[in-house]
């Protein structure tokens, strides 16, 4: 194909969306991590009155593979969906597909809902204080997920949330005091407050069930029948994750997003995408880089899979039921869980190539003029790349 007509078609396949969709069960994303800012939470005013407001501080560079989600991520869950297991795991190093670069996986964080088994987790959800600016703050889980506790609590076995229900997971490592230099940066005052999950080359394995919802639809439901699991960058659940003012969440600056399996409209409910909500290429964060496939949303049975990080910056999301949860899992089991799938079950987009070299001084007007490279024109041109890259593959 000529580049004209690869541009061209390019051009159509971003302007068609949903059309050129298909099913697949496994979702890769290649080239990701680039060099870029955020700007992370100075200051919270009055956030029990209506002179809620924020303030943020100058930018805050990251860089390197899988940047700005090598940094600690939190990990939440929304309904309808009912956890059976969760693992984190690490490894000194793994390339996909490449057994000769890759060391075994270690098990860092686990839960087993019917052993009631938890290591290193800490379930919280937006059970706290409400506020005009910052929304419900943080607080522990109860044991259906969705309730306030006391304590740190064990999620039960019959843990079924409903629609706009959310519960999430940190791991037990507490936060030091708020603070713009501390390591979890400032924070929203008498939460909970613990780190997630933190490292270049990572992985997030579930088994989890997504059924239809039970309950008859209505205008109460912002997310009807649209189950998620998705990863936030740790600093935006712990001072807001969904603010009225934009200043008081790094997320809207770009500090990341990633969703894992998510129903991303009512008349899609069974179809689960997987989403970048960063910089690397596109200015709409709110609509981020999404992978044209999807991966089939099972209501009957229950689901095995999860997001791979690896060390060559490629991030795959997959459905396998190989998939197991031990504390160690070899290199070459990965790979075999992955090579099983056939090639025609796997999609994968390319992320576009961002460059730039942090100032001696970082200022937040240094940060504006990179995290804006960015004429809409630019743009563009980022995201027909990455279409003929899909077409020229």
């Amino acid at each position: 194909m000529q580049l004209s007509n690869a541009l061209l078609a390019a051009t159509a396949l971003l302007a068609s969306g949903a059309s050129a969709q298909e099913a697949y069960d496994e979702l890769s994303f290649t080239n990701v991590g680039f060099a870029g800012t955020y700007f992370p939470v100075k200051k919270l005013s009055d956030v029990t009155s209506d002179k809620c407001s924020c303030e943020v501080a100058d930018a805050t560079w990251f860089s390197g593979t899988n940047a700005p989600l090598a940094d600690h991520l939190s990990v939440h869950f929304r309904g309808p969906l009912s956890l059976s297991k969760f693992g984190f795991y690490t490894s000194d190093s793994f390339s996909i597909n490449n057994n000769r670069s890759s060391s075994d996986w270690t098990r860092e964080a686990y839960y087993d809902a019917s052993s009631q088994t938890s290591d290193n987790v800490t379930f919280l959800t937006k059970a706290g204080a409400s506020s005009p600016c910052l929304g419900n703050a943080l607080s522990y889980a109860s044991s259906n997920g969705t309730g306030a506790a006391s304590s740190s609590t064990i999620l039960a076995s019959d843990n079924y949330i409903s629609s706009d229900e959310e519960f999430s997971i940190f791991s037990t490592t507490a936060c030091p005091k708020s603070g713009l230099k501390k390591g979890c940066g400032v924070y929203r005052s008498g939460i909970p407050a613990f780190y997630g999950f933190g490292g270049t080359t990572k992985m997030f394995l579930f088994e989890f069930k997504m059924p239809t919802e039970s309950q008859k639809n209505s205008s109460s439901f912002e997310y009807y029948d649209m189950p998620a699991i998705w990863l936030l960058n740790d600093h935006i659940p712990r001072t807001s994750q969904y603010p009225t003012n934009t200043n008081c969440s790094c997320w809207s600056s770009g500090c990341g997003e990633f969703d894992i399996f998510e129903v991303m409209n009512g008349t899609e409910r069974n179809h689960l995408y997987s989403t970048f909500h960063t910089f690397q290429g596109i200015e709409d964060l709110g609509t981020g880089i999404q992978s044209f496939g999807y991966i089939p949303r099972d209501t009957s049975s229950t689901m095995l899979g999860g997001v791979i990080f690896d060390s060559s910056g490629n991030t795959v999301t997959f459905i396998s039921n190989s998939t197991s949860l031990d504390s160690t899992i070899t290199y070459d089991q990965v790979n075999k869980w992955l090579s099983s799938i056939s090639k025609d079950e796997m999609y994968s987009t390319q992320l576009a190539t961002i460059s730039a070299t942090a100032p001696t001084t970082t200022s937040k007007s240094n940060a504006i003029s990179f995290s804006r490279l960015s004429s809409d024109f630019k743009y563009y041109l980022f995201a027909i790349s990455a279409g003929v890259a899909q077409l020229i593959m």
